[in-house]
């Protein structure tokens, strides 16, 4: 089925005409035609909102108050409150919000196509701040933001991610790629095609990365036995694993540390 263009999103509840708005709560307003401005309500809270966050930052405000800031520049020109408590209460919070997936986006009423690229922007701009701070970086004397940057990038997702970070005989940290992606509880990892990349990149160690959508990062038989696997084809090439971290959501785990290397 066509979908709209970008600026016809889902219309959220109207505002009926018999009932004027009372403080933030009121319901949201039809789309307004050209050259009409926005109901005073709907201004002066965005108002509000924008000078809170001015004063306070993100530490003042709810999640879904941050996720109207947000959504602002994709719907200028409705309350998008309802939408953002609507979002919150799918996915649980405003991080995973930015990682779901368009398709699970697209489920909650009232996201369209300027919704969705909106967050994805948010979402692509944090992980390249978090990855600005590890990149081309010693990754040993850069570990703590190298694990903020893994957990930005995958501890809200949904489905598991694999990713191998390269690095080179100083140990800097010359790549980052994603491997592989799978379902909530497995992903397709080939060790030879970890090596094999390795070795293009002219690599001397690597760090596998993978997360656990359940939350928990504690590794399952099959990540110690594929984790096996990829150590002995390094190995073999003379290449270094340096470790595997499974991300969950808050915490992580070092097969290094826990000794399952």
């Amino acid at each position: 089925m066509p979908r709209h263009a970008a600026f016809a999103e889902a219309p959220l509840p109207l505002l009926p005409p018999d009932a004027p708005p009372a403080g933030d709560e009121a319901p949201s307003a039809l789309p307004l035609g050209p050259g009409q401005r926005l109901p005073s309500y709907i201004r002066d809270h965005r108002d509000r909102l924008r000078r809170r966050f001015a004063e306070g930052g993100a530490a003042a405000m709810p999640d879904y108050e941050l996720l109207e800031l947000v959504l602002f520049r994709a719907i200028p020109r409705q309350d998008v409150k309802p939408l953002a408590r609507r979002l919150i209460e799918h996915f649980g919070d405003f991080n995973r919000v930015l990682a779901a997936a368009p398709a699970r986006l697209r489920e909650v009423s009232g996201v369209g196509d300027a919704v969705v690229s909106e967050l994805k922007i948010v979402e692509a701009a944090a992980q390249r701040m978090a990855r600005a701070r590890v990149i081309r970086r010693p990754v040993l004397s850069s570990w703590d933001a190298l694990v903020d940057y893994c957990h930005t990038a995958m501890a809200h997702r949904e489905t598991e991610q694999f990713r191998v970070l390269y690095l080179d005989r100083k140990n800097v940290l010359i790549a980052d790629e994603e491997q592989g992606r799978g379902t909530v509880d497995h992903v397709p990892v080939y060790p030879r095609e970890v090596v094999k990349r390795a070795l293009e990149l002219n690599a001397s160690a690597l760090i596998l990365v993978h997360n656990h959508p359940s939350g928990d990062p504690a590794p399952s038989s099959a990540d110690i036995a594929m984790t096996a696997q990829v150590q002995g084809a390094a190995e073999a090439l003379g290449l270094v694993l340096h470790d595997h971290l499974v991300i969950g959501k808050g915490r992580e785990l070092s097969f290094r540390g826990e000794g399952y290397l």
